[in-house]
């Protein structure tokens, strides 16, 4: 298989695997999202690493699949194209990317459908689909200006340029830098302490978040406001409340 879901105390490791760049073709679309509608599902599955593996996170699409589609073609084919992507960034679960080497067109754009992005110092990426005469067509013309804001994200998608992981991190693309060798341990740590957090309560902060900046003020807080009033009939609100009034702030355990 193209991608790959393994489970283990609580954290589910959506891997990437076609070798040597884990181009994203067809197949591989489809798959991903297949995997990320089980992750979803699954009551094991608490939060969810996005990984590559050592040498690269995804170097974008399978050009030479590309290479053959007609519009007509394409027009069938966008809105899968676009739904793959979107069941990642609609996991209601904290996600974080490990990115390694190249994260350039779908990978780039992969990579902004999760929740937190930690980068290997050696990493590079960018959305080069204009140097191809495409614009991103999964997502990265939404996800990028919201991420980055629009003249950072017009700068990046209208010259097609790769930035280093120092640049992307200061453009806000990714959101640590680390040793090559340290990026998966660091991503899957980040997975595995929120795993073990109260998932109802996580689910309502990522969702009242992800409306709330697509919406206006009101709407938004009218999203967080039935959230938390609704959290006061779960189990991890009394068990929290609790453990701070017998035991002090920071030691509920939610499993």
């Amino acid at each position: 298989m193209t991608v790959n879901l393994e489970v283990a105390e609580g954290v589910g490791v959506l891997r990437l695997d076609r070798p040597p760049m884990n181009a994203l073709d067809v197949a591989t679309q489809d798959r991903l999202k297949e995997l990320a509608e089980e992750a979803t599902r699954r009551d094991d599955v608490r939060a969810v690493v996005i990984y590559g593996g050592e040498k690269v996170f995804a170097a974008g699409a399978d050009i030479k699949e590309m290479q053959n589609m007609d519009h007509t073609a394409m027009v069938l084919r966008a809105r899968a194209l676009q739904d793959s992507f979107s069941a990642v960034a609609r996991i209601p679960k904290p996600v974080v990317a490990a990115i390694t080497g190249y994260a350039l067109g779908g990978g780039c754009e992969l990579a902004l459908c999760a929740d937190y992005r930690i980068a290997a110092d050696n990493a590079k990426l960018g959305q080069p689909e204009i140097l191809l005469g495409l614009i991103p067509g999964a997502g990265g013309t939404q996800r990028l200006p919201r991420l980055v804001g629009p003249s950072k994200a017009k700068d990046l998608i209208f010259t097609g340029r790769m930035v280093k992981a120092d640049e992307a991190l200061t453009i806000g693309l990714v959101d640590r830098v680390v040793p090559a060798a340290e990026v998966y341990a660091e991503a899957h740590a980040w997975a595995a302490k929120l795993a073990q957090g109260p998932a109802i309560a996580l689910r309502a902060a990522k969702e009242s978040i992800d409306t709330g900046i697509e919406t206006d003020l009101e709407t938004g807080l009218a999203v967080e406001r039935n959230w938390f009033a609704g959290l006061f009939a779960t189990e991890d609100r009394e068990r929290g409340m609790r453990s701070f009034v017998e035991e002090g702030p920071g030691k509920a355990k939610f499993l």
